[in-house]
């Protein structure tokens, strides 16, 4: 059993943006429920004894917390690497410059969509300029920077544009990632799902990019699970390398993981970070391989991709123990082959719901 290497921060749940692919949890916990400055420092620390290496500060949207430099300043302080995953909206040059004072290593922004239009469609608000703003600041402060675009129905066919984008911005990194079909996205996969000539279609666009444009920028090209024949490692592997820790201090194998009904997630509140890690029922729930049903148990790849996705066995199927249906030998594989033959029948533009947590029982 390894101590983990990363840790996922969520820092907040509030978000200017609406995506309608948002990993925010479908029931939402009130903002008086987020830990404060003080309990997040005590994480921060746990997590570098327990040998974190990289901290990524996410959400929601990072920046609306207001002690965010104060935090920074302390993983630096403890030999953190830090990474901040923002929306781009409220990142204007006076605060990143601040967030690199105190020692953030490097930023990831998000875009929806190539044009402004889409983009802020998608958004669910006019956000575009803001997020070009925040990557010409992130530029001229020399702060590393990725470019991540999540990919689907509605944008894959402008891959072209966005590649076109991140070489004029001189990002670092273009970060392609398609939709991961769980949560708001799972809720909306009807229209989001793209057809199989689409992800054929823009993976040659991303080769023949690779070999146009050499290493600047590195690119990235995350496949969509639906179009392969094994499922990935999700995160390396449950409880193996990465822990979340949630806006209200509930400490998570991955951030999705409260899709699945009748797990316990300990809290920061009452435990620490290296005794929820190591003794956590739900850490050792799925990890390695002895829980694993056949077909997984005696499959060659049960330490590859140590069984898939969780959240989307359980989403799939009603059973988080399942073979993750994405996987061509699973017994139940059909329910993909179903959800791609639809994806790819002609059809009307279809509507989404956005991610609004007005959507959520508490609100």
């Amino acid at each position: 059993m390894s101590h983990p290497f990363a840790l996922l921060a969520e820092l907040t749940y509030r978000c200017p943006l609406k995506c309608p692919y948002c990993s925010n949890p479908l029931e939402l916990r009130l903002e008086r429920d987020e830990l404060d400055t003080s309990a997040w420092r005590r994480v921060l620390t746990e997590a570098a004894t327990l040998g974190v290496v990289q901290v990524h500060l996410s959400g929601g949207e990072p920046l609306v917390r207001r002690d965010l430099e104060e935090l920074v300043a302390q993983g630096r302080s403890l030999g953190l690497y830090l990474h901040l995953i923002t929306s781009g909206v409220g990142a204007d040059e006076r605060r990143l410059a601040r967030l690199r004072d105190a020692g953030l290593d490097a930023l990831q922004i998000s875009l929806q969509d190539s044009r402004a239009a889409e983009n802020d469609w998608l958004a669910g608000t006019p956000s575009f300029e803001q997020k070009c703003r925040a990557i010409e600041a992130a530029r001229r402060l020399e702060l590393p920077l990725t470019l991540n675009v999540v990919l689907h129905r509605h944008n894959l066919d402008r891959i072209d544009e966005v590649i076109d984008l991140a070489v004029d911005w001189n990002v670092d990194r273009l970060e392609l990632a398609h939709v991961q079909y769980t949560g708001w996205a799972f809720r909306n996969r009807a229209a989001l799902l793209p057809a199989r000539e689409q992800v054929e279609r823009a993976a040659a666009l991303v080769d023949r990019a690779r070999e146009r444009l050499g290493r600047r920028p590195e690119l990235l090209h995350v496949l969509p699970d639906y179009f392969q024949q094994f499922p990935k490692a999700c995160l390396n592997g449950w409880g193996r390398v990465f822990m979340t820790v949630a806006p209200d201090g509930a400490v998570l194998p991955c951030q999705t993981a409260r899709e699945i009904p009748g797990l316990e997630f300990p809290s920061v509140r009452d435990q620490s970070l290296h005794e929820i890690w190591f003794h956590a029922p739900v850490f050792e729930r799925f990890r390695g391989t002895g829980w694993m049903p056949e077909p997984c148990r005696s499959c060659d790849r049960r330490e590859i991709d140590f069984g898939g996705c969780r959240c989307q066995a359980f989403l799939l199927t009603g059973d988080a123990r399942a073979t993750d249906p994405v996987c061509h030998l699973s017994p139940v594989h059909h329910l993909v082959d179903e959800a791609l033959r639809a994806a790819a029948e002609p059809r009307e533009a279809l509507n989404f719901r956005q991610y609004s947590p007005r959507t959520s029982s508490q609100h």
